[in-house]
């Protein structure tokens, strides 16, 4: 065997067999996803690739539009045929159809979301599934910390450039952590994968296994905003946006509605853990430059994203776009530091006092708490004091319910709390609420509401408050 120190041993091909190696010492092995090793991953099909995983293993899978979904249908298939049991596959929030999470695979696999999607709602309904309750910037702690402890990381990337690199892609976030704290790597290697730049790089050499697809991938969008989400992207464009402002956004059509609205802005910037379709257009007319930022000058920041082919298109191979870690760019230490930082963030409901729920439909979890906290509470921090925490929503449901709620509903979780909310908007104008008394706040949030709810509103302020709501 020593003959055989500092030469590659060639493995055969297969299921559970690791990839051309060196004999391991401390020079040729590191968990770092950076550093090339002196080694080629096993190119196998998606079969073979997901046969190293065994009963009471834990699967970390990125997400987004980075979710391997070729990979996850693999693996679902390959736990009925070999009745595995109890294998957890963790993740923030994915695409596809969850198969994993199905009622007839309830002893092969649990889902544990980290933020939860459409996907995984009906399993963690119905007890199949589970998720967290964290801040999006504490999601790389769960693995720096040892608190989850994947088995095997399953990652979506770019094909490989002429020195090994394959890019993260569409989603950085918490992968780079769950990846070097995996045992094993198992890489879907899409020719349709956007290659990005900032921290999204992951060598090669770092795959067990690897698996080539040519997939296009998830998209969101193309169903134009409606007028009330119209209406609502132009009271915050017009009022709470100044030019030079960084934004952060999330998905959905009232984001896409306010950057519909800011056609006429200048100097805008970019620091959003995710940003979404509208982006593209202002960046092409000049309005998005950030010119102003004095961190990543000049390059728009992110950390996943999830869009239509454009915006893939877009931040392909694409310098102006940085993707960084979710515990970077969701720091309120950083995000403080972005000129004029304007979060814009949605809600489900939103009671008399302004306690925000976001995560939930009474008892029943409908997502996470995501980024909102992290950039609302950083836009307030604003180190040049002009940050514009804002919390937007339609007054109505589709049902014609109100989203001003005298309480939130009964087992309804509070995201951001009432001393982070700054700013309330609906299609009816703009409740501002720092540094106003309960009294106050229930007079302002009245004011937006629907007219129709707006009676009922006030009778229930007066009973919870005993004085009339007033400015």
């Amino acid at each position: 065997m020593a003959m055989m120190l500092g030469k590659q041993l060639n493995l055969l091909k297969g299921p559970c067999k690791i990839a051309s190696v060196m004999t391991n010492n401390y020079f040729t092995t590191t968990k770092e996803i950076t550093h090339p090793l002196q080694r080629k991953p096993n190119i196998v099909s998606a079969e073979e690739a997901v046969a190293c995983i065994k009963s009471g293993d834990t699967v970390f899978a990125s997400g987004a539009a980075a979710t391997p979904i070729d990979l996850l249908k693999a693996l679902t298939k390959y736990g009925q045929d070999k009745k595995l049991q109890d294998v957890t596959v963790c993740h923030m929030h994915t695409e596809g159809p969850a198969d994993y999470c199905a009622p007839e695979n309830k002893d092969i696999f649990r889902s544990n979301s980290f933020f939860m999607g459409a996907n995984v709602r009906k399993a963690v309904a119905e007890g199949r599934g589970d998720n967290m309750s964290i801040f999006l910037h504490e999601i790389p702690q769960l693995f720096y910390k040892g608190i989850v402890k994947p088995d095997v990381a399953i990652v979506h990337v770019s094909p490989p450039d002429r020195h090994g690199f394959c890019s993260l892609g569409t989603s950085v976030d918490c992968v780079r952590a769950a990846a070097n704290h995996s045992k094993m790597i198992i890489g879907q290697i899409n020719k349709q994968m956007p290659r990005t730049f900032g921290d999204a790089c992951i060598h090669s050499s770092h795959f067990d296994f690897a698996v080539e697809v040519d997939t296009p991938l998830p998209q969101h969008g193309g169903k134009p905003p409606s007028e009330v989400e119209n209406k609502i992207g132009k009271l915050i464009a017009d009022n709470l946006i100044c030019n030079g402002a960084t934004l952060q956004m999330g998905i959905g059509n009232i984001p896409d509605a306010v950057l519909n609205a800011c056609h006429n802005h200048k100097d805008l910037g970019i620091h959003s853990e995710m940003f979404a379709n509208g982006v593209v257009e202002l960046v092409r007319k000049g309005c998005v430059n950030n010119s102003k930022k004095k961190m990543h000058q000049g390059r728009i920041v992110g950390s996943f994203l999830i869009g239509n082919q454009a915006l893939y298109d877009f931040v392909n191979d694409n310098p102006f776009i940085e993707m960084y870690a979710i515990d970077y760019v969701n720091n309120t230490s950083i995000i403080k530091q972005q000129p004029c930082m304007t979060a814009i963030n949605s809600a489900i409901e939103v009671d008399l006092t302004g306690q925000v729920c976001s995560d939930s439909i009474g008892t029943r979890f409908f997502s996470g708490f995501g980024g909102q906290v992290d950039f609302i509470r950083g836009a307030a921090e604003g180190l040049d004091g002009k940050g514009v925490p804002i919390i937007a929503l339609p007054s109505v449901t589709n049902k014609g319910q109100s989203k001003i709620v005298p309480i939130l509903q009964p087992g309804a979780g509070v995201v951001t709390s009432r001393a982070h909310v700054h700013y309330v908007v609906t299609e009816y104008g703009i409740a501002s609420l720092f540094g106003k008394n309960m009294r106050q706040r229930a007079y302002e949030l009245i004011q937006i509401s629907h007219p129709d709810h707006r009676e009922r509103l006030e009778k229930s302020a007066f009973e919870r408050l005993k004085v009339m709501p007033s400015c």
